[in-house]
């Protein structure tokens, strides 16, 4: 229901004509981009096909296979926090609350609370 309201007023014309507006700063980010997606790809290549040969010993997958399970268990976790704390409440804006008569400490005249 959220993202009716995200794509409610948009209209295709809209869209062509803000990439219309496209400046050459934006095409500069572009190409630069590109240019570092290009590079990452070519050295994750090379690292690979030089990696061809060697082999992981069973410590080395089954240390892996901990650690994927534990970033699992971590994300998981704190993705139920997060459901968690929004379906109850706790992510409203604070709320000031005047104190009243009645809830205020009554004094015993020595001075304290």
């Amino acid at each position: 229901m959220a993202m009716k309201g995200i794509f409610e007023g948009l209209r295709w014309n809209d869209l062509v004509s803000s990439a219309k507006v496209a400046g050459r700063g934006t095409y500069a980010v572009i190409a630069i981009l590109l240019a570092l997606l290009i590079g990452v790809i070519v050295i994750a290549v090379m690292g690979w096909s030089a990696a061809a040969g060697t082999e992981v010993p069973l410590a080395g997958y089954f240390a892996m296979a901990i650690g994927v399970t534990a970033s699992l268990v971590v994300g998981i976790g704190l993705m139920a926090l997060v459901f968690y704390s929004s379906r109850a409440g706790y992510d409203e804006p604070a709320k000031l609350v005047e104190p009243s008569e009645r809830d205020e400490p009554k004094s015993d005249g020595g001075g304290r609370a």
